[in-house]
């Protein structure tokens, strides 16, 4: 398959648990796919092996068509693939420009005016420590740093959670303009509005192991999916 990333069969192990069991999903160039599953499920280790944070025991991940799945977590980055894990990971004490400046790659197509245009929150912010920050505009802070990072895929472990409303449809209009401008997603949410407001595909997985894939309208109509493996319907 020709797309951007693509895990095959990926075996992960944390000591003697087998977390992920064969998981293989894909993301083409400039699309937004989530990853959706009930807590424990496999998600954020499924984010981490792709990272490079967690080598797979058994299966390979390729991006771009190299094979990555041995390489360290900083040249995987250095390929272009970017994770934004769930807790942030900012500088607490370091002003928010310098926050993005520490994530910027020589040559990087994003520069400081283009993620002040897209976080016009953190361009009035410019100057305030990372720990001055609401939980939301830390949110987007990460999110800027990784752009300045220049990558093929973002990946978002819970962007938008404990968000109040109005900072959540802040951040969706954000990843559209994101994904409009290119950069694919790889998305882990557990709010099925944002993901469906976002989403070209979903999968699911269980168990350690995917257990349903779905075109996003599909996946909007299918009810009886959403309440098997999600414990949850849409209106």
């Amino acid at each position: 398959m020709n797309a951007l990333l693509c895990v095959d069969a990926v075996h992960a192990h944390y000591g003697k648990s087998h977390v992920l069991q064969g998981v293989s999903l894909h993301v083409q160039d400039g699309e937004l796919v989530t990853l959706l599953g009930r807590n424990g499920a496999g998600k954020t280790t499924t984010l981490k092996t792709i990272a490079g944070v967690m080598p797979p025991t058994q299966g390979q991940v390729r991006f771009g068509g190299e094979a990555v799945h041995r390489l360290a977590t900083h040249l995987v980055a250095q390929r272009g693939i970017c994770l934004v894990p769930e807790h942030r990971g900012i500088f607490k004490l370091l002003t928010v420009e310098e926050n993005l400046l520490l994530g910027q790659r020589k040559k990087s197509p994003w520069q400081l005016p283009d993620i002040y245009r897209i976080f016009p929150r953190l361009k009035e912010r410019r100057a305030n420590g990372g720990g001055q920050l609401s939980g939301g505009e830390q949110q987007m802070l990460a999110i800027g740093r990784a752009l300045m990072n220049a990558p093929r895929l973002l990946m978002l472990d819970e962007p938008v959670e404990g968000l109040a409303p109005v900072i959540v449809e802040e951040i969706v209009a954000q990843l559209q303009t994101i994904k409009a401008a290119g950069v694919a997603i790889l998305l882990v949410e557990q709010n099925l509005e944002v993901c469906t407001q976002l989403a070209d595909r979903h999968y699911i997985i269980e168990q350690g192991a995917i257990v349903h894939e779905a075109r996003n309208a599909d996946f909007i109509a299918d009810d009886a999916v959403k309440d098997r493996y999600l414990g949850v319907g849409m209106a």
